[in-house]
């Protein structure tokens, strides 16, 4: 099972890797498609997407300067905390999310084509059943 989701996680992030490359963006970090789509997708607080990607506060720390520093990311002080920073999207940030929903859903068409709705369905509720799992034991 690992081996499957590691090459199943591989087939969506070289998609979109070369999809972001393709229109310029080929200056994200290793996580920066993660971060920039988690926020664009959610609306999650920064510290909750960076506690999903398990790194420490100094990598995060790094990946959040440097998505500021390219652009993605702008940040800017909390209006109801003074001593607290937040951070949004630039349009940068919200064009690269696109691309990567655009390579996302190219990947899941062509998994359409493979197999049927049901089992598409199965697999999102055992990978989310996987993920709940995961996140007991912490």
């Amino acid at each position: 099972m690992p081996t499957l989701l590691r090459a199943a996680r591989a087939a969506y992030g070289s998609a979109i890797r070369e999809a972001l490359a393709e229109v310029g963006f080929d200056d994200l970090p290793r996580n920066g498609p993660y971060v920039i789509g988690a926020i664009a997708r959610t609306g999650a607080p920064l510290s909750q997407v960076i506690k999903e990607l398990g790194v420490s506060k100094q990598a995060a720390g790094q990946l959040v300067d440097t998505l500021v520093v390219r652009g993605y990311l702008a940040r800017s002080v909390d209006s109801e905390d003074r001593r607290r920073l937040t951070v949004a999207l630039t349009e940068r940030g919200h064009a690269a999310a696109a691309v990567s929903r655009a390579a996302i859903d190219h990947v899941d068409a062509e998994l359409a084509r493979e197999i049927t709705p049901d089992y598409i369905a199965h697999t999102r509720a055992t990978l989310a059943a996987i993920a709940n799992v995961g996140r007991a034991r912490e």
